[in-house]
């Protein structure tokens, strides 16, 4: 028996490797061909530019017609693990000579902002004694490099394992000098952390393309030319970019803190009948929370110089038609605004997306269905999509031009105000899922209105 024991010990010691390479050793990366495209998109806190290059890259897989399957990974990860063909392509890249990589064309480009704590920069000179913090492998890092070729006393410091979004709030919070982040992210962060001040540009914008392995599929990388130049000539870019992006900057500080403090302080008193008309319709509460701020600051007793009156800032004539005796009472003012723009998104085609359907809506409560359908005929006459709010908006604010509105069957609309709301209501609605999400507003109403959005920002 002694004798097998070394021959058992080999046995197992065999064993134990073999196991320990089967469940280390990463699996080959499929052939795309074959029917599974595998690609690199940001990670999940960057929640606006996950969602994006996720449905980008869905709509190609759907032009290959094949399935994605999709790896969220930070910056500083994602081109390392391109090189070593661990995907196909990566997504959100910036052009770089540091790894064997083809990039696509550009689909966007954005405007790199130096922003500091409580400090405006007037050049990229006035850093000098300032400790300035970018996300390793970021874009933001390769634009800094760009600059330094012309600034060499530029220095800064690569952290790893870290987003813009999370320079940002460590800046908002005088825990960092300054970071650099692009127009996107900063018009988001801004919503959140109001005392994020003046930025500068420093003259290196980012041009975001797809990245692919040098050694990969020069099939592949053609087909993705092809995609990108289609969405870009239908619109469908546009779109997209509309859709997660188009809603960001439209509010000043002034109007993000106090649409924070009352989130805690006012908005918690009438969450449940918020709650009780999305039972009702459908629609997500904060959704409805949201258009009910824009439209009175979630004050039930707010009455305007055109006599529309309460929280949902009703008229006379939708009162009556919803059945509201008193529009001074925020339950029943709720509940008929909720029923009211339900009403308005069954009156659209069935064929328009669930979405676009909201927004468009959104626009006819308030400037009314028949302006609407005007505008969706502009947009026709245009060339444009009468389905797609993003192409709606665009010919909307034209019905207070006296040479269009006279061709038009209900007249003269105040248009782009119709286009302000939704997109502000837009932008509400998205600030409260993501307090919903870090910090519920119903179990903690009197927490400061800064520990509210502590990690909100993408």
């Amino acid at each position: 028996m002694r004798s097998l024991l070394p021959l058992q010990i080999a046995v197992v010691i065999t064993l134990c490797a073999w196991l320990w390479v089967k469940t280390t050793a990463v699996d080959p990366l499929p052939d795309w061909r074959q029917g599974e495209l595998v690609v690199i998109v940001p990670p999940a806190e960057m929640e606006a530019e996950n969602a994006f290059e996720t449905d980008l890259a869905g709509l190609f897989a759907q032009h290959l017609q094949v399935r994605v399957k999709t790896i969220p990974m930070n910056i500083d990860q994602a081109l390392p693990a391109l090189a070593s063909r661990q995907a196909h392509l990566a997504t959100a890249a910036r052009n770089s000579t540091d790894y064997p990589l083809r990039f696509g064309q550009t689909y966007q480009t954005l405007v790199e902002l130096l922003v500091c704590h409580d400090f405006a920069p007037g050049s990229i000179d006035d850093l000098a004694g300032r400790d300035l913090v970018v996300a390793a492998g970021s874009p933001q890092e390769a634009a800094l490099r760009q600059v330094q070729r012309e600034h060499d006393r530029l220095g800064w410091k690569s952290r790893r394992n870290t987003s813009p979004a999370e320079l940002l709030e460590e800046v908002a919070d005088g825990k960092l000098d300054c970071t650099l982040a692009n127009e996107e992210q900063l018009a988001t962060a801004r919503n959140f952390y109001p005392n994020l001040g003046e930025a500068l540009d420093i003259g290196s914008p980012t041009d975001l393309s797809w990245a692919f392995s040098g050694s990969g599929d020069a099939k592949l990388f053609d087909e993705a030319q092809q995609f990108f130049g289609r969405i870009k000539q239908d619109g469908t870019l546009r779109r997209l970019l509309d859709r997660y992006f188009g809603h960001n900057d439209r509010l000043d500080a002034m109007d993000a803190e106090a649409f924070i403090t009352l989130s805690r302080t006012r908005l918690p008193h009438y969450r449940r009948w918020f709650e009780e008309a999305a039972d009702l319709t459908g629609i997500e509460w904060q959704l409805l929370a949201a258009l009910a701020y824009q439209e009175s600051h979630w004050d039930p007793n707010a009455t305007s110089y055109t006599n529309v009156r309460g929280m949902m800032m009703l008229t006379e004539e939708t009162a009556d038609r919803m059945g509201v005796e008193n529009r001074l009472d925020a339950h029943s003012s709720i509940l008929a605004g909720a029923r009211y723009l339900q009403l308005l998104k069954e009156q659209l085609p069935l064929r328009i997306s669930e979405e676009d359907r909201l927004w468009l809506a959104l626009a006819a409560y308030n400037q009314g269905m028949g302006h609407l359908e005007d505008a969706r005929i502009l947009a026709t006459q245009a060339g444009l999509n009468p389905d797609v709010w993003a192409d709606v908006k665009r010919v909307m604010p034209l019905l207070a031009r006296p040479s269009v509105y006279k061709n038009t069957k209900r007249g003269k609309a105040r248009g782009g105000e119709a286009v302000i709301l939704v997109e502000t209501v837009r932008l509400y609605y998205d600030m409260l899922k993501r307090l919903e999400t870090q910090s519920s507003l119903s179990q903690r109403p009197q927490a400061p209105w800064r520990g509210l959005v502590g990690k909100l920002i993408n």
